[in-house]
C-alpha cells in the first residue's frame, strides 16, 4: 500500500514512470497500471485489493455446527467410535467420512477445529500420589454437570 501512495506521489511531483520504477524497484507497466487505477477512482481505487475467496469449506455451517455440538456434549465412546474418552483429528476423520461422507485430511480438520474456536490439548503428566476416589467422584460430577447441560440444549 505504501509503495502505491509513494507511485502516485512521485507521478504528481513530475518524476517519469521509468524513474519511478527505477527508484522504487518496480516494474514500469506497475507503475502505469497504479497511475491508471488513481485517474479512474482517485485513492479508494489505488488502495483497493481483490483477494481471491479461496477454497470452499468441505462441510457446510450446518455440519460444521452438528460436529462442534457432538464434539462440546459426547465423547467418542458415546457416539460409538471405541472407548476413547477425549476427541482428536483420527477419530473426527472416522466421523466426518462416516456422518457426511466426506474425505478431509487431518491437517485440515486441525484447521477447521482451529476456526471453530477449539484448542489442542493433552495432558502432559500424571499424577503419581492421585486420590483415585477423589478422582472418581470428580468425574462423576462432572458427568452429571455435561448431562444437565445436554438437557438444557447448551450450545457453546
Amino acid at each position: 500500500m505504501a509503495k502505491r501512495i509513494a507511485v502516485i506521489r512521485l507521478i504528481m511531483q513530475g518524476y517519469y514512470a521509468i524513474q519511478v520504477a527505477e527508484l522504487l524497484n518496480v516494474h514500469r507497466e506497475t507503475i502505469s497500471g497504479y497511475v491508471q487505477k488513481f485517474n479512474r477512482g482517485g485513492m479508494d481505487e489505488l488502495l483497493h485489493r481483490n483477494y481471491s475467496p479461496g477454497k470452499p469449506p468441505y462441510l457446510s455451517a450446518e455440519e460444521e455446527q452438528e460436529l462442534k455440538d457432538m464434539v462440546v456434549c459426547s465423547t467418542p465412546a458415546e457416539e460409538g467410535y471405541g472407548c476413547e474418552s477425549r476427541w482428536d483429528t483420527r477419530i473426527l476423520k472416522q466421523v466426518i467420512e462416516d456422518k457426511f461422507s466426506i474425505v478431509m485430511s487431518r491437517g485440515g480438520i486441525g484447521d477447521m477445529l482451529k476456526r471453530l474456536s477449539f484448542s489442542y490439548t493433552r495432558p502432559t503428566y500424571t499424577l503419581k500420589r492421585a486420590n483415585r476416589q477423589q478422582q472418581e467422584a470428580f468425574q462423576r460430577e462432572l458427568d452429571m454437570i455435561k448431562k444437565h447441560l445436554r438437557r438444557c440444549n447448551f450450545v457453546a
